[in-house]
């Protein structure tokens, strides 16, 4: 598929979780949590700053940890991003507005990234939405970027459980 320069694409998933709505939002407050589940596979998060209110924000980098294709968006080895928490609502929704740090202005333009939970019998489901992406930013990178750290967080989540750490303890602890 072809498309402008000015077109914006919108890419999307979700999965149910086995966790409360209240776990899996606070999961995305605490800068250790978001460390051990955000970053795609293959990178690591470092965090310089985060401030998890509405009108905060954070600044981070995902560094690859070892050898891989091409370059980062914003150095050889990392993407550096910062985002702003536009909207926090409690255990429902959480909207952040993304941008990375890149001289390709490719990267550059701000994309909204919008985590929607949902209670759900067996859980909660989780959605992901992606807006305004950027151009250089392939659907496919967005959308398994969106699973795994869907499955990441479940795994981690699960592995707690056996372990007998609270939802809470589960996210800070394990990967």
């Amino acid at each position: 598929m072809v498309r402008s320069a000015d077109e914006k694409r919108t890419d999307s998933g979700s999965r149910v979780i086995r966790a409360s709505p209240h776990a899996i939002y606070q999961a995305h407050l605490d800068p250790a949590a978001v460390a051990s589940w955000r970053p795609p596979q293959g990178m690591r998060a470092r965090i310089y700053a985060f401030d998890p209110r509405q009108g905060g924000g954070y600044r981070m980098a995902f560094e690859y940890a070892g050898e891989h294709p091409g370059r980062g968006k914003t150095t050889e080895r990392a993407d550096i991003f910062q985002g702003v928490y536009v909207e926090l609502v409690p255990n429902r929704r959480i909207v952040e507005r993304v941008t990375f740090e890149s001289d390709d202005p490719s990267f550059a333009e701000p994309m909204t990234v919008t985590t929607v939970l949902t209670p759900m019998p067996a859980g909660t489901e989780v959605t992901i939405v992606c807006t305004d992406v950027p151009s250089a930013i392939s659907a496919g990178i967005i959308r398994r970027g969106s699973h795994r750290r869907l499955r990441t967080w479940r795994r981690s989540r699960n592995r707690a459980r056996s372990a007998g750490l609270s939802s809470a303890q589960s996210v800070l602890r394990l990967r």
